[in-house]
């Protein structure tokens, strides 16, 4: 059978912008909750400030108290040295570290030009290296910025190109504002193709305008296997104004189910998991399996 990977993203980025705080012992519910519903990859948190991302200021404690589960990664990000020489102090299984494609938004989510930036990332892939640890990079605002409008795909390939030769574990593009439609999604991963060769390439959208899960279902049919959600539909960028929610996992897992694609995820678990967190934010989650419920 045709296999996808989901990676749920939602104990990092979809909590980190909410104005409730979430609880410590609730993101290990959480995080539990996701595993127990076959959920084999899950960002549990970023080593961020937390004066400015409140919401991660437990980080080392969280992760200290996650529970060891067979087959399960917990995956943490960082925006830079100082954010990586933290993740390097705990047993995570992989880091993964994020670059902008325009100076000004990453300015704001980095202190750095983008520039500034690769150079920065070049250090640190020798460093998780060295450490043989799992080190991947999301390229963010590959499709637009919400500064500098209309980001050039010739840019993208450029900092994949940078990223291939810095011998990266994983490459992830990340639709943060989600402004992509589904022509500039195939476009782009065709011509990513050609770049980084068998270096995992994973795709994060945000369905911000309605049009994320028509983006996946493109990735999807342009060769992309691996794919970042929420559960619930939760999510949205702290430095990045109107970027709300990432698809739903259970809305994404719908969509490759029926198409015939194995997950190993039980959307029953899953739907439940997402009312549960519900209750926790105290308020309705965007995805729509949790109101409609699976079929048939």
């Amino acid at each position: 059978m045709k296999k996808i990977e989901l990676v749920d993203v939602g104990p990092r980025d979809g909590i980190q912008s909410q104005s409730t705080i979430v609880s410590t012992s609730d993101k290990i519910e959480l995080i539990s909750r996701l595993a127990d519903s076959g959920v084999k990859r899950i960002e549990v948190a970023s080593f961020v400030n937390p004066k400015r991302v409140p919401q991660m200021a437990d980080v080392e404690l969280l992760i200290e108290r996650l529970p060891k589960i067979k087959e399960t990664k917990y995956i943490g990000l960082v925006l830079n040295e100082k954010g990586l020489e933290r993740a390097l102090d705990t047993d995570l299984d992989e880091i993964n570290c994020a670059t902008v494609t325009t100076d000004t938004f990453c300015q704001r989510n980095q202190g750095k030009t983008s520039q500034e930036m690769m150079n920065s990332l070049g250090r640190m892939t020798t460093i998780a290296k060295k450490k043989n640890r799992f080190f991947g990079v999301t390229i963010a605002a590959a499709f637009g910025c919400p500064f500098e409008g209309e980001v050039d795909p010739t840019k993208v390939l450029e900092i994949a190109k940078n990223l291939i030769g810095l011998g990266v574990d994983e490459i992830s593009i990340a639709d943060t504002i989600g402004v992509a439609v589904p022509t500039q999604v195939t476009d782009l991963v065709y011509r990513l193709k050609s770049v980084i060769g068998e270096v995992p390439l994973r795709l994060h959208f945000h369905n911000t305008r309605n049009t994320g899960i028509g983006n996946v279902y493109a990735a999807a049919e342009a060769g992309v296997r691996i794919f970042d959600s929420s559960c619930g539909g939760l999510g949205g960028c702290p430095f990045a104004p109107g970027a709300t929610g990432n698809v739903g996992t259970e809305d994404v897992l719908y969509l490759f189910e029926r198409m015939g694609y194995q997950t190993s995820i039980s959307m029953a678990k899953l739907i439940e998991t997402s009312k549960w967190l519900g209750e926790v934010m105290g308020q309705e989650m965007p995805a729509m399996l949790n109101k409609a419920g699976s079929f048939p």
